[in-house]
């Protein structure tokens, strides 16, 4: 890991995260959030290889310190997860890296997976005027609900055809509306299942799924959050 943890201030409180930076020292800004098991290594690991890609990267620990190492431990701190608490620490996250003199131009973008993405979509529905862009990789959570007419920023979603979790008629059915508000919205859909981003379970990950969604998602910050939010 090439990255710090680091604490930031959200709504009155200290939240902790893990920062990585690009090689150059500075960029846009990503606040990149986790998967329902917790800032683990992978989260880190994706961090790091988004800030080798140019982007100051700020990955929230929505869980303040606890992992889950089995499906039974993630669903209970899912379960457990104060969606508001959660959005307020991604609105922390981003105004830190908003006021970081290495985020420039200052726009950041706000991109999750699994529970994250329905999370990055909440939080840039909740707190439009923090983000240039939403990204949602197979994003999904049982009590976070989105309301279109709130999102104004530019959406990329991911999705398996083979995700027993997130249906792909539920992920076109969601993403329909939000193209129903005007939004601009990218929809990708893979020969994969659940989590085919993650490389450290090898029982779903698939390569050429990753690899081409991770070639799409940087060209959508290109377009949307390194070109300032324009």
């Amino acid at each position: 890991m090439t990255g710090t943890l680091i604490a930031f201030r959200a709504n009155g409180r200290t939240a902790p995260g893990y920062l990585a930076l690009p090689p150059k020292g500075g960029g846009p800004g990503l606040v990149l959030i986790q998967e329902w098991w917790g800032l683990v290594d992978h989260i880190k690991a994706v961090a790091d290889r988004f800030a080798d890609a140019g982007y100051v990267t700020l990955a929230p620990d929505l869980y303040h310190g606890e992992r889950a190492t089995s499906p039974d431990a993630a669903q209970r701190l899912l379960m457990a997860l104060n969606i508001d608490a959660a959005a307020t620490d991604i609105r922390g996250a981003a105004d830190y890296l908003l006021g970081l003199a290495a985020v420039a131009p200052k726009a950041v973008g706000v991109l999750g997976f699994c529970m994250g993405g329905a999370l990055a979509l909440y939080a840039a529905s909740e707190y439009p005027d923090r983000f240039a862009a939403a990204i949602d990789f197979y994003g999904g959570h049982p009590t976070v609900t989105i309301d279109p007419a709130k999102l104004r920023v530019p959406v990329q979603g991911h999705f398996g055809l083979r995700d027993k979790s997130v249906p792909e008629a539920a992920a076109r059915a969601m993403l329909d509306r939000l193209r129903g508000q005007g939004l601009p919205v990218e929809d990708y859909y893979y020969d994969a299942g659940h989590a085919f981003f993650n490389d450290t379970r090898p029982q779903v990950y698939d390569a050429a799924s990753s690899a081409l969604a991770w070639d799409r998602t940087l060209a959508f910050l290109a377009r949307h959050v390194a070109g300032g939010g324009a």
